[in-house]
Formats: structure tokens, sequence, C-alpha cells
């Protein structure tokens, strides 16, 4: 369980960097509500997928290494 914790703090940190830099830099100032959604769904996205990626990436090297 603590594994999954850490893994999971470190997986999300990972998201929520890519998700600033994604909005600081690509969507830096919305023009209309629907740029601002879509920039915060892109970003959702990408940071979702990188926190999971992450955490798999992470668990996969963990039982490596314990083997």
């Amino acid at each position: 369980m603590k594994s999954a914790l850490i893994n999971g703090m470190m997986g999300g940190f990972m998201g929520f960097l890519m998700s600033f830099l994604l909005n600081y830099f690509i969507f830096a100032l919305p023009q209309n509500i629907t740029i601002n959604a879509l920039g915060n769904g892109m970003s959702g996205l990408i940071s979702g997928f990188m926190g999971g990626f992450i955490g798999v990436m992470v668990h996969i090297n963990k039982e490596k290494n314990a083997a």
C-alpha cells in the first residue's frame, strides 16, 4: 500500500507538471470559454496519461529489481 501511494504521488506530480506546462505555454491566454475548456480537457487527458504511465513504469521497475 505504501508503494502504491508513493507511486501515485510521483505520477500525480508528473501529471501536474505536464498539465501546468501545457496550460502555461500552449493554451496560455484563452480567448473564450470554449478554448479554455478545450485546454483544460487536453491538459487533463495528458496529465492523467502521464500519471498512470509513470505509476506503471515505476511498478514494473520495482518488480524487475525485486526478482
